[in-house]
């Protein structure tokens, strides 16, 4: 179900009766040579759209614009700031909390979101306000994705590439995709990103080029549609298994005893103790036992 669709008299039903929501969040920023900006979001909402197809759970609109600076340095790169798009968020799932829908799903498909996504969730689940779930798609089948993928790449690599061929392949300049891995950096290990155990860049343009990672030429259009369908096979099993979950399962959990086993832990000591010294033997015997 997607809520954009619907007129507010349509939703009663099913906010009355169900509390899961699946929040598509993308990026608009550079995908090399090759792919559109729009990769992230697209793979987002196809992923997302498909799972409550599935479902029937509610999906709302998806949110086209990350956190990106990190490759600023290619025309038509779009970003908010940090903080911006955590407040966003946070505001966005209150809202939903409004309707009564306070487990949700933000189905990710940009790198950049992951840590702020995920604190945003922290957030929430501390106030007791929501259960808010990252959910990054290739997270979700690392297997596979390995498995398909001689020279895989972390941004606008085969992964991507493969999957925008089975959700927009009008959008993928196929006669590029040789110029895509030439121009970028092939292999990883390649980089020069790590010094001493630290990172050492932060803009993608320090270590590709033309901001592709991986050999793009490895993708295909069938390729894609396995990684799309497993992807979603995975979100739909989450989906499920959140709504199954009892409220209480949810919920942040009471603080810890200070002194949990204490008195246990001093009578059992105490009781050893007089055991090693012959006392708990005599005191057995002037008691009768």
């Amino acid at each position: 179900m997607y809520l954009g669709d619907k007129a507010w008299p349509d939703l009663g039903e099913y906010v009355g009766s169900e509390s899961v929501a699946i929040v598509p969040v993308g990026s608009t920023e550079q995908h090399g040579p090759h792919l559109p900006l729009a990769t992230d979001h697209l793979i987002a909402e196809a992923l997302a759209r498909e799972a409550a197809d599935r479902t029937e759970y509610l999906c709302t609109p998806t949110i086209n614009i990350g956190v990106s600076p990190h490759h600023r340095q290619f025309h038509g790169t779009a970003w908010v700031d940090a903080p911006a798009f955590r407040q966003y968020m946070k505001s966005l799932t209150r809202n939903l909390t409004y309707h009564g829908l306070d487990r949700v799903v933000y189905v990710n498909a940009h790198g950049g979101n992951v840590q702020h996504l995920r604190e945003v969730g922290r957030q929430l689940h501390d106030d007791g306000v929501a259960f808010a779930i990252e959910w990054m798609w290739d997270e979700s089948i690392p297997e596979l994705v390995n498995e398909v993928f001689e020279t895989n790449g972390p941004h606008a690599g085969p992964k991507e590439t493969a999957m925008i061929m089975h959700i927009a392949g009008e959008l993928v300049h196929d006669d590029r995709l040789e110029a895509a891995r030439d121009g970028g950096l092939t292999q990883m290990e390649n980089g020069d990103y790590i010094q001493n155990g630290a990172r050492v860049f932060y803009d993608a343009i320090e270590n590709s080029p033309n901001g592709a990672f991986g050999d793009q030429t490895d993708a295909t259009p069938e390729i894609g549609e396995q990684l799309f369908e497993a992807a979603s096979d995975q979100l739909v099993s989450l989906l499920q298994w959140l709504n199954e979950r009892e409220s209480e399962e949810l919920a942040p959990r009471a603080r810890v005893d200070p002194n949990p086993d204490l008195s246990r832990w001093e009578t059992r000591t105490v009781h050893e103790h007089l055991h090693k010294t012959g006392q708990a033997h005599g005191n057995d015997q002037n008691s009768g036992r």
